[in-house]
């Protein structure tokens, strides 16, 4: 699907092309200065055509991957280094980063995943899931994959990371696939991460996802899939802390984010929320899913979530809640502003009767507690219904807000435009007029109302620095 619009881009690029005479094995090839932002800078560089890649689109680069990466891990405690994808389609199956390394992609360098399902390593359901998700067993590794990982930067110039999954979906479909696809990229148990100033293509399943991981910066992301592509979302942060998604454009069929915590009694008893996660400047197009999904996994719990500046685009529904009985865990303190739509299904949705357990040992008794959930300065257009707000019978969900929020309809809107059942809550200057259990209220000049809140989280006063380094180019 043609791009509708322009990701923010904060790489600055200098290609300064001088010819390089009278160096062995460098003759007649191009030397340039890049020049990119990240939370490191390197003291080692190498290129991928160091370790024998070609980017034929055709060879196979998966040892060419390794063996760069391998390599380069030795310099971890000497200034870390970074890997150049210059220009090409660089076929390869899955590889694993390194500490204090920075993958760099050429504005048309094109990583494409490796298409033989039966070479693709099968790792362990993650323990707070403890079953796949596309089939009981285990799952494939994704393409680029790390863990128990410290300082990494992935990042280029808009270069484009193709999972090429047509091959995946159709087994999906069929029924074929033995274990859970794989994501394009996958962060484990680790600490400051930058993802920025990418294109990822077609993926396999979810594109981004970094679980168990603390200290995220994810900017100026580009992701793409058709609309009708199986579980592809966009970014998916899971059990993870100090989260800043910004500057970005999803096109996809599921969720443009998910945020996620576990799955039934694997995420109650791995215990890890995700909390302090700041998304803004979000642009979203999923005629089928939401801009953004909490849960349904939220077992761990997912608390303090920011989001602000979202615009979604023929897509069904803004900010979902998805939970159920046997989930438990919760979602409190959500704070959405800000949210510009256009051709939507629900503006409002909040769901407890989500099913799909990981497997039949959940506990019946399990309820999840869903609080403290404000939106705020909303303007919507081209809606069939408003808000379908249901929580479950005994397990009130408790404390939404909705302020100054105007919903123009369909042509052929529904009769009823808001439901609701088993919710508490208050609404002020919001059209249509909202359900009885959601009864307008007087504003506190004082203290406002749905307020987002007014201090900083620690992921955001992380700066990035300037970062450079000279690279044969061609």
């Amino acid at each position: 699907m043609k791009k509708q619009m322009k990701v923010f881009v904060l790489v600055v690029v200098m290609v300064a092309g001088v010819i390089m005479e009278g160096t062995e094995g460098r003759k007649g090839k191009i030397a340039g200065s890049l020049e990119y932002s990240a939370i490191s800078c390197r003291a080692h560089s190498a290129s991928i055509l160091d370790f024998g890649g070609v980017g034929d689109g055709v060879t196979l680069n998966t040892q060419a991957f390794r063996s760069a990466v391998d390599h380069l891990s030795q310099f971890q405690s000497d200034g870390g280094a970074q890997l150049f994808v210059p220009a090409g389609k660089w076929l390869t199956g899955s590889f694993n980063l390194t500490s204090h390394f920075t993958l760099y992609l050429h504005q048309d360098a094109v990583i494409l995943a490796s298409q033989e399902i039966n070479t693709w390593a099968v790792i362990d359901p993650l323990p707070s899931y403890g079953h796949g998700r596309d089939a009981a067993g285990g799952r494939y590794i994704s393409l680029i994959f790390g863990t128990n990982l410290t300082d990494v930067v992935i990042t280029g110039e808009n270069g484009t990371v193709d999972g090429q999954g047509l091959v995946w979906w159709q087994q999906f479909k069929k029924k074929k696939l033995k274990y859970t696809r794989p994501y394009l990229l996958e962060i484990m148990h680790s600490d400051n991460i930058q993802i920025s100033n990418l294109t990822f293509l077609n993926s396999p399943s979810w594109n981004i996802h970094p679980v168990y991981t603390s200290n995220i910066i994810i900017q100026g992301i580009t992701i793409l899939a058709p609309i009708t592509s199986p579980n592809t979302d966009g970014i998916n942060p899971d059990s993870c802390t100090n989260t800043r998604i910004e500057d970005t454009y999803i096109v996809s069929g599921d969720d443009c984010i998910a945020v996620k915590s576990g799955w039934d009694e694997y995420g109650i008893n791995y215990g890890m929320p995700t909390k302090h996660l700041i998304i803004r400047r979000l642009t979203c197009i999923s005629p089928y899913s939401a801009a953004i999904a909490l849960g349904s996994e939220m077992s761990g719990g997912i608390q303090d979530v920011r989001a602000d500046d979202i615009t979604a685009i023929q897509t069904e529904s803004a900010v979902r809640i998805k939970t159920g009985v046997g989930r438990g865990g919760y979602v409190k303190d959500i704070f959405v502003k800000n949210m510009k739509l256009h051709t939507m299904k629900w503006v409002f949705w909040i769901t407890g009767n989500y099913g799909s357990h990981a497997d039949t040992h959940f506990d019946p008794n399990a309820l999840p507690e869903i609080k403290g959930i404000n939106y705020r300065d909303i303007v919507a257009e081209n809606v069939t219904m408003a808000a379908r707000l249901e929580g479950i019978s005994g397990d009130p969900f408790t404390g939404i807000c909705i302020y100054n929020a105007t919903i123009g309809l369909s042509k052929k809107p529904k009769k009823y435009q808001w439901t609701c059942s088993d919710v508490e809550g208050v609404t002020g200057a919001v059209v249509p007029p909202p359900c009885a259990l959601l009864p307008p209220t007087q504003v506190d000049e004082k203290f406002g109302m749905c307020d987002f809140p007014s201090d900083s989280l620690a992921i955001d006063s992380v700066e990035l620095q300037k970062c450079s380094f000279e690279m044969n180019l061609f």
